[in-house]
């Protein structure tokens, strides 16, 4: 490619990051004089892309909104939020048409240098998505790639990682997986230095490298299924045990299982699994407060094994409602 040629493309590239850019300023990025900026100009324009000039003091150029999609400029850090975009709004139903999803990443991914292609697909390979989507915050994109790297090569890696108290660590994690959940990032694996399973968010992770060596992923639930499984046995202030009359689809609506965990009260061997019954539901919470309403929107017969203090809860909540309901 030609240098003059590689300066427009330079160019278009400076005008799509928004905002007007003065011919100064063009001209200080690009190397040249501003006559030349106006003629790199004109030679977008004749290529059908809308620029257009802005005058007064603070003016010089800008893309103008046109009638067709003007070639487009994305770094490696851009590509890699484009395709992450396509692929959680895929799993998430955000997109109308799956055909046209699928092109779009397929017209990203031909255009991506070698190198940031398999980094790519080895996060792809990694990735699970739990049954909440959300808007995702996505983390940095070398700690995103070096984990998800690591995860399919099963290779250690040494993160720094900053806990929700404000603690620092640095560890040594064996990763079996990454795992998008509820708007957030989170990688499970075996923590080397505490000898047992953890689950990290990766936006609290500050670096990560991989280590010489290799290990072996144990069999058992996938990725998402121990984040989840994670979430709903972590140690809280209060330990809650109901009995709810229903089928786990119904409960499930109103405590999913990154909340509580559920089992049979009275298993048999001949029940339909889709039946109503008595299941036992076990769940570790901070607060109390919100477990009322979700048992009243619930709508299914239920007893409180344990903590009181909720059977208090429920039954203040329920003197609210009988006092609103008699209301005139």
């Amino acid at each position: 490619m030609s240098r003059p040629t590689g300066r427009v493309l330079t160019l278009l590239e400076l005008l799509q990051s928004g905002g007007t850019r003065t011919v100064a300023e063009l001209a200080d990025r690009l190397g040249v004089e501003g006559r030349t900026v106006r003629r790199y100009v004109d030679q977008l324009i004749d290529l059908d892309v809308p620029v257009e000039s802005v005058r007064g003091r603070y003016g010089g150029y800008r893309l103008a909104p046109g009638y067709r999609l003007p070639p487009l400029m994305l770094g490696d850090d851009e590509a890699l939020a484009v395709l992450l975009g396509l692929v959680a709004g895929r799993r998430a139903g955000l997109t109308t048409e799956l055909t046209a999803s699928e092109t779009a990443a397929a017209k990203i991914r031909r255009v991506l240098p070698r190198h940031l292609a398999h980094r790519l697909d080895a996060l792809l390979e990694a990735l699970a998505f739990t049954d909440r989507p959300g808007e995702f915050d996505t983390p940095d994109a070398g700690v995103l790639l070096t984990v998800a790297d690591a995860v399919r090569h099963r290779r250690p890696v040494s993160i720094r990682y900053t806990d929700r108290d404000g603690r620092r660590s640095e560890r040594t994690l064996h990763a079996y997986g990454i795992v998008a959940h509820a708007g957030r990032w989170y990688v499970t694996g075996r923590d080397a230095s505490a000898g047992a399973d953890r689950t990290f968010r990766l936006d609290r992770i500050a670096d990560a490298r991989t280590l010489p060596g290799s290990f072996e992923a144990p069999e058992g639930p996938g990725a998402a299924e121990r984040v989840l499984s994670g979430f709903a046995t972590a140690g809280y202030r209060h330990e809650v045990t109901l009995r709810i009359h229903g089928t786990p689809e119904q409960i499930r609506a109103r405590l999913p299982a990154a909340v509580a965990t559920l089992e049979e009260h009275e298993p048999a061997a001949d029940r339909d699994p889709a039946a109503e019954r008595w299941l036992r539901v076990e769940l570790r919470v901070e607060r109390l407060d919100w477990l009322p309403p979700v048992l009243a929107a619930l709508d299914r017969p239920f007893v409180v094994e344990r903590p009181g203090e909720l059977r208090d809860l429920v039954a203040a909540l329920a003197d609210r409602l009988a006092s609103c309901a008699r209301r005139t």
